[in-house]
């Protein structure tokens, strides 16, 4: 099903009876509040406003129904009044705690999330709900009280013991003071459906609607596709006003809560970069809000009064360094309670920057220019792709020949001329040699994915150097593929197809896993007595859901210990080099590498091992800041870590089994 609406691009959001099922469920945990409960104090707040609110409204409505009765068919009597009674005051009393919970949370606790976006408007919201709740409570109490207290109204224990504060007022200013209270409980509910549509409070609706239309025609981890740019002519790329977002993206700006979950797992904001996520989704609902034309039903948002926006431009509100800052882990999307894309309005942002304005860091433009005269953004000879392999057993395919291997090893520019992720690539050719795993490689016609030229923007750059990777493969009949890099991993498996690229794509974590798992890989004498810890690539864990591979790899190393950082699995930390940052300078604040390699270092692990040949280059220099020598913590690919492993359980066992020497004569 496509989509469209009077302002945004269209999206297509697909319902068939394949993933109806899935929707339902996602729209339920948004109104049941399921994914708040990742922050279980958070959640549980919401929930007992939430459900309390709900409960409280069913209750009234059951009174008025039952008011509404004949006389014979009256139901609030009774057994059934009384458990009437107690549920309807169990109800107010969770609502109202919530309530003070929340207060407490953004006026006292205050954290920085909540803090740095607390509005006016969140003060006239929960002041309405007290009114709601406190006014419902004081009119049972003057009712109970004007009707003599019986006995069975004992089972209000919040009413009861508020009408025994009125025993002696007279008859008369009881019932006026239960109408008062009782016309004061209705305003304020007036007042909460005046609020609804105008305030955060409509992501009550907005919210579950966005979890239930989350499912794309692509991949997690792919950018939305693009026409072919050789053959198509466009007069704009990217978004730089609204219009250029689809109607689903602009539905992000009403579902947004403001929890501010994006912003507290930035690592960018986290190490006092410009960039806050939080801000990227409700900037746009304000240029959205400001532009929209004359009569339109657009529901404003809460902008400062000294903001003004004069055009409908998004870059009125969002700059270029906040969309420069960002890494593109996904920590925003993931983190994000209510499927939010952030990420997705960050990259066509940058495609506008970098294929309208050219207005991208410089020494982003160096990279450009390599990939596009060398092939890789290392600016290095293509010739010598393949110098790593010198001394090995692998087998380098000329384009024009068939391919008969059963995979193709994609080394990747990282592999193939960084001198520490040649190691990496030496490691990997080693194992699959002693697993019997037959692999060729492109050697020089292996040319750059164009990850980083894609994440920055730059997607002509990108198909420039996809389609003849593309080209060549299809030509050669190449069906699998492995990569060492999540970044080639990402774009071969999930991009590729969108320029009629299809191949199977294994992780080498993946394969080790797997060939340790079926025994063609014999870890049965790896052994390191040592503490690890594994952090985890962006590109393969939250843009691919690869988790359990990697550890599972280090995991059947006899004798390692091996810890968790604090931030870890979908709450990792990024090295700070994704989204083409390994090739911009990071000049401001805290260096997001840095940070976590202290992190990885006060877990007091002597091994860190990556996945990603970015993650070792960042998390390496990060630990030499931090003045660690490499004796003291290593930090290494896992596959260099697995290849220790097993040569020293090999040369430990060599030594077990050699004979004992025999004495020398005169001794």
């Amino acid at each position: 099903m496509l989509f469209r609406s009077e302002r945004g691009a269209p999206d297509r959001r697909a319902t068939n009876p394949r993933t109806i099922g899935r929707r339902l469920r996602d729209f339920r945990a948004g109104a049941y509040m399921q994914t708040l409960l990742r922050d279980a104090g958070a959640g549980l707040m919401h929930s007992m406003i939430y459900f309390g609110f709900m409960a409280l409204l069913g209750v009234t409505t059951v009174l008025e129904i039952d008011h509404q009765m004949p006389e014979g068919a009256k139901f609030l009597h009774g057994r059934v009044y009384m458990a009437y009674s107690f549920f309807g005051d169990f109800a107010g009393t969770v609502f109202l705690a919530g309530i003070v919970w929340a207060v407490v949370r953004r006026y006292v606790q205050r954290p920085y999330r909540i803090r740095i976006k607390t509005k006016p408007e969140h003060a006239i919201i929960l002041g309405t709900f007290f009114v709601i709740g406190v006014s419902g409570f004081f009119a049972e109490g003057f009712r109970i009280a004007s009707i003599g207290q019986p006995g069975y109204e004992k089972w209000s224990f919040i009413g009861y013991p508020i009408s025994k504060l009125f025993t002696n007022v007279s008859a008369d200013t009881l019932d006026t003071w239960h109408q008062i209270l009782w016309i004061v409980h209705v305003v304020a509910f007036a007042a909460f459906l005046v609020m609804l549509p105008i305030t955060m409070l409509r992501h009550i609706f907005t919210s579950p609607l966005n979890m239930y239309l989350r499912d794309r025609d692509r991949p997690k981890g792919a950018m939305r596709a693009m026409p072919n740019l050789t053959e198509t002519s466009l007069e704009s790329f990217g978004a730089s006003v609204v219009e250029d977002f689809t109607w689903k993206q602009l539905l992000d700006t009403d579902a947004c809560t403001m929890c501010g979950r994006c912003t507290s797992v930035c690592p960018a904001h986290a190490t006092g970069k410009p960039l806050d996520p939080r801000e990227i989704v409700l900037k746009t609902g304000e240029v959205m809000a400001a532009s929209a034309p004359h009569g339109a039903v657009t529901p404003p948002l809460s902008v400062d009064k000294e903001i003004t926006i004069s055009a409908n431009s998004l870059f009125q509100r969002i700059t270029a360094e906040e969309v420069w800052s960002c890494t593109s882990c996904r920590a925003c999307d993931e983190n994000c309670p209510v499927n939010i894309e952030i990420l997705d309005k960050i990259l066509d942002m940058r495609r506008y920057l970098s294929l309208m304005e050219s207005n991208f860091p410089s020494e982003l433009g160096n990279a450009y220019r390599a990939m596009e005269n060398q092939g890789n953004p290392w600016g290095m000879n293509q010739g010598e792709r393949a110098d790593w392999a010198e001394g090995l057993d692998v087998s380098v395919v000329d384009p024009g020949d068939p391919f008969t291997a059963e995979y193709l090893y994609w080394v990747g520019c990282a592999g193939s001329f960084d001198d520490k992720n040649k190691k990496v690539t030496q490691a990997m050719a080693k194992l699959l040699r002693r697993a019997g795993i037959e692999v060729a490689i492109l050697g020089p016609s292996e040319m750059c994915t164009g990850d980083s030229a894609r994440r920055s923007g730059n997607e002509y750059l990108f198909q420039m150097l996809a389609m003849p990777n593309i080209e060549m493969m299809n030509g050669m009949g190449v069906k699998k593929i492995i990569t060492q890099c999540p970044h080639c991993f990402n774009t071969l498996r999930n991009e590729y197809p969108q320029l009629g690229g299809n191949y199977e794509v294994v992780h080498h974590t993946q394969l080790l896993e797997n060939l340790i798992a079926t025994g063609k890989l014999d870890v049965s004498q790896a052994t390191l007595e040592e503490r690890l810890t594994y952090h985890d690539s962006c590109y393969l864990g939250r843009h691919n859901d690869v988790y359990l591979a990697p550890r599972k790899v280090v995991g059947s190393i006899k004798g390692i210990e091996v810890v968790e950082m604090q931030r870890n699995g979908t709450k990792g930390m990024c090295c700070g080099a994704g989204g083409a940052r390994m090739w911009m300078e990071e000049n401001i604040g805290v260096k997001v590498n840095d940070e976590r390699a202290i992190e990885a270092i006060s877990t007091g692990a002597t091994r860190v091992a990556t996945a990603c040949p970015f993650c070792y280059i960042m998390l390496d220099d990060g630990v030499k800041a931090a003045g660690k020598e490499e004796g003291e913590v290593k930090v290494a690919d896992i596959a260099i870590h697995l290849l220790d492993a097993i040569e020293a359980g090999e040369h430990r066992l060599a030594h077990q089994d050699a004979p004992l020497s025999q004495p020398v004569a005169g001794e």
